[in-house]
């Protein structure tokens, strides 16, 4: 059930990405615009999920799960029948707010459920492939939908999920117990406010220019806010992240590494379609499909990671999880006008699966690593916030240097499949930051960890 939730708010993410074109003509929206469709959602999860993850805590986490789901189930009915551009960015962003509300407690009560060391590696294992993937099964669910029927599917297909899941939650989840406490309001507002700023101030950037006194501003705004919120948070007597969870080596680097992985493997499956649909003319299906060789690699690659995990380590296996990520967004950013699918997609979306496939759960592991039971919720929450986080703020960075480029030259399929290119040698680029991020922070961490270990075997 964790995960069947899990896999919906990740599917709502990117069910609608190969829709964007058809979204785009019916309801008049520019592409700079459109980001919004998706950053709408996103960017309303990340915020809103350390709050989520806070509420969880104290008015139990079954309780909260149930308000989610069903917050979530009526705003995507009200995305599929949003007649409007702006009733459907508003539907998006209730989508969010109610996926940020039932993920940490969805999280939470997986890594309380599983004490035993292999079987929640297991079990982990499971979530991070979900949660990995998941966007890439979107894809070709929102392509099948949008060619058949109507890209409102997507958005009606969330609620008979929802009602099911609403109908196993007395008998297979059981209530924890809420504790006393205060919602941190004021925390909540001060990240989403941030966060949202610097999104719109990247996305302005991209259609009107670096030039312009919105994109500072907001930029400007983004950073205030996001400095607030590390101030409030240091001095408020129940905060919604206590700084404490940073005090880790391991868990900073895990949030780090995988904000920066998110930068640049998000905004992929964003641009790839357009090159499919736009340059190569697939239709919608067929986009989706054409991104499948990634889903089942990294689908597959959740089968190998316990043993991998067990023999080598989860900072080693990251490191060659990313190197070869790299390689393949590298590979997949030689894409040009005259590019053929078999060799300069097909093949480097499998290194892409497989690299991928071997990221999610270590980042997901070292993240709720030594937590406290008091602080699951609020770890939990900051493993989704740097995901949804991540993303947005990827996709933003990303459609600013595509417009930047594009608007370089005469519209052309070349200089549109240029910008396309050099947006994914962008996504290269966060991917190496964060194997910079992994191989500063963490693999320090785990060697001390190991050789902390060894001493202890011998001594007993």
């Amino acid at each position: 059930m964790i995960v069947t939730c899990q896999l919906m708010m990740v599917l709502d993410a990117s069910v609608l990405v190969t829709a964007i074109p058809e979204i785009g003509r019916t309801l008049h929206l520019s592409t700079a615009a459109l980001t919004w469709v998706q950053n709408a959602y996103i960017l309303a999860f990340g915020g809103f999920l350390l709050i989520g993850a806070r509420a969880g805590d104290i008015l139990g986490r079954r309780k909260t799960f149930s308000v989610g789901i069903t917050l979530f189930s009526v705003a995507s009915m009200l995305a599929g029948m949003a007649p409007s551009a702006t009733l459907l960015l508003v539907a998006r962003a209730m989508q969010g707010i109610a996926a940020a509300i039932a993920t940490p407690s969805a999280l939470a009560l997986l890594s309380v459920s599983f004490s035993e060391a292999r079987e929640r590696s297991k079990a982990i294992a499971v979530y991070s492939a979900v949660a990995g993937a998941g966007g890439s099964v979107g894809l070709i669910v929102g392509g099948l939908l949008t060619d058949l029927i109507s890209w409102r599917a997507g958005m009606f297909l969330n609620v008979p999920i929802g009602i099911a899941l609403l109908l196993m939650v007395p008998r297979y989840m059981q209530e924890t117990e809420s504790k006393s406490g205060r919602l941190d309001i004021m925390g909540a507002m001060t990240s989403v406010i941030g966060m949202t700023a610097l999104a719109f101030g990247f996305v302005e950037a991209a259609s009107a220019g670096w030039g312009t006194p919105e994109v500072w501003g907001s930029l400007a705004l983004g950073s205030i806010s996001l400095a607030a919120f590390v101030w409030i948070e240091a001095r408020v007597k129940e905060p919604i992240t206590p700084l404490r969870l940073f005090a880790s080596r391991t868990r900073s680097g895990a949030y780090l590494g995988r904000l920066l992985l998110l930068c640049g493997n998000y905004p992929i499956f964003f641009f790839v379609p357009q090159f499919l649909q736009n340059v190569l003319h697939f239709n919608s299906l067929e986009a989706g499909l054409a991104i499948m060789p990634f889903t089942v690699i990294q689908f597959g690659m959740m089968y190998a990671m316990p043993s991998l995990v067990t023999r080598f380590g989860n900072a080693k296996v990251l490191i060659i999880g990313l190197l070869i990520a790299i390689t393949g967004t590298s590979w997949l950013s030689m894409l040009s006008a005259d590019s053929s699918y078999f060799t300069h997609l097909f093949l480097p979306l499998i290194v892409m699966g497989c690299g991928a496939g071997m990221i999610f759960q270590p980042f997901t592991t070292l993240g709720l690593s030594d937590v406290e039971a008091k602080d699951a919720g609020a770890a939990s929450g900051l493993v989704n916030v740097a995901h949804q986080t991540g993303a947005s703020l990827g996709l933003a960075v990303l459609i600013a240097v595509f417009e930047a480029v594009n608007r370089q030259a005469v519209p052309s399929t070349t200089s549109f499949t240029h910008a396309i290119s050099v947006s994914i040698m962008g996504s290269a680029v966060f991917l190496t930051a964060s194997l910079l991020a992994v191989l500063i922070l963490l693999l320090p961490a785990d060697r001390a960890q190991r050789t902390a270990a060894a001493a202890l075997r011998k001594v007993s």
